[in-house]
């Protein structure tokens, strides 16, 4: 694992060669007890730093969503595949979804605005609830987030049948509820995002890389917790950052090492072709 000083020190020269947003993924970022200090010691790269976002399971938010806000988070995303008990207990292997339900109002009460929902659709698990998040987004004010399943799963049972593509969501959505494209410039975001054309207050993102793939506008770079750097979700080669770090070399070294790796940056995820192999570290250890 990167010690404080290390996440620090990266950090700050992550932001000093451009970047201007971060988020703190997991597995589950709050199982670490003493994320609000790393948050607090990244909010200190502020204002070069834009913005400073989280993505959780919502299972920690009820009395410490405050304490996120106050050590200098600027907003959260929080993962629901399910509306239903039963089916959410099926997809994470756990009941609590009123837990996760208390938590986004945790995060409305702190103030970890605009709060993202992000709902992964499996087919033959949840995709009949699609219209139904969509109705959840209208009744609490969120932008909503619909995401192809991708094969990045722990069991590596992933398949293209259970994929419900971007195009059938949105087509489950804009039957019920009619939607209309938001006109801002996408750039290197991964989601087409809709309002409804009701003026009903909540957003509706699609994001689709399984079926309409955005490669190409990804500026996207990952650290994981134990200092490797990814190029892309669906890497096969990671790139020790730490080790350079730890070996002693100088600030101007451990630019050109990331200069360098950056440029190795995929051109695709190579997911529709044959001979894609599946990455061996799954999202729990890699980050969204």
């Amino acid at each position: 694992m990167l010690s404080y000083e290390e996440i620090e020190y990266v950090a700050e020269i992550f932001v000093s060669l451009g970047i201007e947003k971060m988020r703190l993924t997991g597995g589950e970022p709050m199982m670490r007890r003493d994320i609000e200090t790393i948050i607090r010691k990244l909010s200190a790269l502020k204002p070069r730093l834009l913005d400073l976002a989280l993505t959780t399971n919502g299972y920690f938010l009820p009395g410490r969503a405050d304490d996120l806000k106050t050590a200098g988070l600027d907003r959260i995303t929080i993962s629901l595949d399910s509306l239903k008990p039963e089916v959410f207990k099926s997809m994470t292997g756990v009941d609590v979804l009123d837990r996760v339900l208390e938590g986004i109002e945790a995060a409305r009460v702190a103030g970890l605005t605009p709060i993202k929902i992000n709902a992964v659709i499996v087919r033959g698990h949840n995709e009949s609830e699609v219209a139904d998040f969509a109705a959840f987004a209208r009744d609490h004010y969120v932008s909503m987030r619909f995401i192809e399943f991708m094969p990045l799963d722990s069991g590596h049972e992933w398949s293209r049948e259970m994929v419900v593509s971007g195009r059938e969501m949105f087509e489950q959505i804009n039957k019920r509820f009619p939607l209309v494209p938001l006109d801002v410039p996408r750039g290197s975001e991964t989601s087409r995002r809709y309002r409804f054309a009701d003026g009903a207050k909540g957003e509706i993102g699609i994001i689709a890389p399984v079926t309409e793939p955005f490669c190409g506008a990804c500026s996207r770079i990952r650290l994981t917790a134990d200092g490797q750097i990814r190029t892309c979700l669906f890497s096969t080669v990671e790139h020790s950052l730490s080790h350079v770090v730890r070996s002693g070399a100088t600030r101007a070294e451990i630019i050109e090492y990331i200069e360098s790796v950056v440029m190795k940056k995929e051109p695709r995820h190579y997911i529709n072709d044959p001979e894609f192999v599946q990455p061996a570290r799954t999202m729990s250890f890699i980050g969204g």
